[in-house]
């Protein structure tokens, strides 16, 4: 735009939410969201208790051109008057990721407007940019289906990983836990939702890596836990099962708020000058009110400001591909038309391994 705004078109296909949305970028840095268009794939999926790639491909091809006309329609621009186009590219499934780049790059190279190739994981670690104006530095705990990470976010395209997890994400820890429970899809919603009459301390479940020195994660001993108690208390009642969804929430919070707070400590030296600390939450299981519940508190009692954007832009969302987008344009950067898709893209690639942790790390 010529009076120094910046407006992107930003598209998201990484899993299994089809979304398309416009943002726009004033020239103090702050963000307006336009239109933000999603269409979830939760009924598709469920008869399979979880994502099937080629069935969310598909899905994606059916409805991403409407999603698009709707979202221009919705911000009351065409394409020729946007800025650029963004589409995330990774990390997600390869057939998903396909799908949203080559639409973004086809109507990139038709309007002759710059394409962005987003990381979709940094788009979750700078929507705070577009919600509230917040800026960098920050530490970022980024509790997702497919990522359970904790970063120290230097800036657009800087970051430190400080822990990861070693096996589960959060995410698929809760939709695990949902399927062997006899629960819906997606997982985290109907276990909150049982844990809200249930007893969190009836029972005495683990807390995987609780005290170690590392700001590491590991919920794969849990979801056992959870599993071999489930079936020593077979048949399970009512409120049983609340109980157990309870105690397993509990125990995922403590287990969470101990990682956070031992990164606070880690990341100490990374603060620099900046006499404020401020925690960000991100990714689809920031919507757990527990969780939120006690990382509030911890913030309270370490002094940081706690920020956790809208629910709806925790869950995938255009608008935060759009964001980083605008974000990357305003410091003069774009991608070549050839970019590949790329279904593992780490946001710190020279942080160490962390033993286990494989292709999550």
């Amino acid at each position: 735009m010529t009076d120094g705004r910046i407006c992107v078109l930003g598209l998201e296909t990484s899993c299994d939410e089809t979304a398309a949305a416009v943002v726009r970028r004033a020239p103090d840095g702050r963000g307006e969201i336009l239109a933000n268009v999603v269409r979830s794939q939760w009924d598709e999926h469920r008869a399979f208790g979880g994502v099937v790639p080629e069935i969310a491909a598909r899905a994606h091809v059916a409805c991403l051109d409407v999603l698009i006309e709707d979202a221009m329609r919705q911000a009351k621009l065409s394409l020729c008057q946007l800025d650029a186009i963004a589409a995330t590219t990774g990390p997600g499934l390869n057939s998903g990721l396909i799908v949203g780049a080559v639409t973004g790059k086809t109507l990139a190279l038709a309007h002759s407007k710059p394409f962005l190739a987003i990381n979709h994981l940094e788009a979750h670690a700078l929507t705070v940019g577009l919600t509230e104006n917040r800026r960098p530095p920050y530490l970022m705990l980024l509790v997702s289906g497919g990522h359970t990470q904790l970063l120290f976010v230097k800036g657009v395209g800087n970051y430190v990983r400080l822990g990861t997890t070693i096996d589960d994400a959060l995410g698929e820890a809760f939709d695990k836990t949902a399927k062997l429970l006899g629960l819906g899809f997606p997982g985290g919603p109907d276990v909150a939702k049982h844990a809200a009459r249930g007893d969190g301390n009836r029972f005495a479940l683990p807390r995987p890596l609780v005290g170690r020195k590392d700001a590491h994660f590991s919920f794969a001993g849990l979801k056992t836990a959870v599993r071999q108690l489930a079936k020593s208390l077979e048949p399970i009642d009512d409120q049983t099962l609340a109980d157990i969804c309870a105690s397993f929430e509990v125990a995922v919070t403590d287990t969470v708020k101990d990682r956070v707070r031992t990164a606070m400590v880690l990341s100490e030296p990374l603060w620099s000058e900046c006499s404020q600390r401020a925690l960000v939450v991100a990714g689809g299981v920031a919507a757990n009110v527990r969780l939120r519940e006690a990382l509030d508190a911890l913030c309270a009692e370490t002094g940081y400001d706690l920020s956790v954007p809208p629910i709806a832009l925790c869950t995938d969302n255009g608008a935060m591909i759009a964001w980083a987008g605008a974000e990357r344009l305003n410091l003069g950067e774009s991608d070549p038309l050839d970019s590949l898709v790329r279904p593992r893209w780490p946001l710190d690639p020279d942080a160490p391994p962390a033993i286990g942790a494989g292709v999550k790390a």
